[in-house]
């Protein structure tokens, strides 16, 4: 019978996206065993990549759509729609990321996640009712208040105005107005993939925490914090929902407890959710080698990465399967990942070069590398 490899790498950073990579690991595979049955399953853990890596495993599509950016300017982020045309796939990153604003002009008191609820908005134009929602690497700190300006709800002061947008401005918050929320919201089930245990507020809270990399001077984040507490209390008043404190909910500056107070959502761990959508368990029945890996892997693999969660699913599903990490550059203390039941893990990298050389020829160096790892099998 002729051997089953499962390849289900996370994308290379800057060098090939998972797809890629699964199509060099399957190449290197055929050159040493031509009638091998493969399996590519392209992966990501719920940050960066997660839209293309499902769009791709699912034969799904991607719709570009104008939306607003972090600081009001028009921005073109990507909504994925997946195979089954249930079910969209949206990084918060691509309409409200942190990217998306130069250093100098990093500043959390005013940026907006409205352009991520304007890509909610569009999947529930659509009638989609299955929403996975990755929440990293946002500019912002305005607890989704933006987001859910999208969706029709109100955030107004004391004399009945709208307050500005932004996380600088909730102190003037006096109440919450669901009364033209979009129709199609309560209907709408949304998967946070988030790998982030922050509460909204205090020492461990959103603007603490992630602040300062946004952008915030310690007043400010003194100020943003304080303003967050006073949004949850107005939150639990009006919405009679109690988010503050829910590990999480200080994602993406806050947007974790916008999404719990004003969606029917649920935090999940990115890599989960990923695995529960491209239908990776069933993909490794009957495998007898499950090929990972991205462009670094070290201790901190361990910790949630990619690589570690296809390995613990091939393991749960079949102990016997042999599972291969490659990447492109080796960590520290990678023998802690064989005691946690990786097989082998390999590099790419053929000799001394330049990072830019390196990367320019990622999918070659995998390809060369899994054909190796193939001929010991062999």
């Amino acid at each position: 019978m002729p051997l089953k490899f499962v390849v289900a790498p996370d994308s290379f950073k800057e060098s090939c996206t998972a797809l890629e990579a699964c199509q060099a690991m399957a190449a290197g595979i055929r050159r040493v065993f031509p009638d091998a049955e493969i399996v590519e399953v392209p992966m990501a853990d719920g940050g960066e990549g997660t839209t293309q890596a499902l769009v791709d495993a699912t034969a799904g599509r991607i719709i570009e759509k104008e939306v607003t950016g972090p600081l009001g300017d028009p921005v073109v982020a990507d909504l994925g729609i997946l195979g089954d045309g249930q079910t969209a796939v949206i990084e918060m990153a691509s309409a409200s990321g942190i990217h998306l604003v130069t250093k100098e002009d990093r500043n959390p008191l005013i940026t907006s996640t409205y352009g991520t609820g304007q890509l909610i908005k569009e999947c529930l134009d659509m009638g989609i009712q299955n929403i996975i929602l990755g929440i990293g690497g946002s500019a912002t700190n305005d607890g989704g208040s933006g987001m859910a300006r999208a969706l029709g709800i109100r955030f107004i002061d004391a004399n009945g105005n709208d307050i500005p947008e932004g996380g600088g401005h909730l102190d003037q918050l006096d109440q919450i107005d669901l009364s033209d929320v979009h129709p199609g919201l309560a209907a709408c089930e949304i998967a946070i993939a988030s790998d982030v245990s922050n509460p909204l507020y205090g020492e461990h809270g959103a603007s603490a925490v992630f602040g300062p990399q946004k952008g915030a001077t310690p007043e400010m984040v003194q100020k943003l914090d304080k303003n967050l507490q006073h949004y949850d209390q107005i939150i639990q008043r009006d919405v009679h929902k109690n988010v503050g404190q829910i590990p999480g909910s200080g994602a993406a500056g806050g947007l974790g407890a916008g999404l719990l107070a004003f969606t029917n959502s649920h935090l999940e761990t990115g890599i989960d959710l990923v695995i529960e959508y491209t239908g990776l368990k069933d993909k490794l029945q009957g495998a007898d080698y499950c090929l990972t890996g991205e462009g670094q892997i070290d201790f901190q693999t361990k910790f949630g990465k990619t690589p570690y969660g296809i390995m613990k699913t091939a393991k749960a599903v079949d102990p016997n399967i042999k599972v291969v990490a490659i990447a492109g550059s080796i960590g520290e203390n990678i023998e802690t990942l064989y005691e946690e039941g990786f097989d082998g893990v390999f590099g790419t990298i053929p000799k001394a070069s330049d990072l830019q050389t390196l990367l320019q020829h990622g999918k070659e160096n995998i390809q060369r590398t899994t054909e190796s790892i193939c001929r010991l099998i062999k």
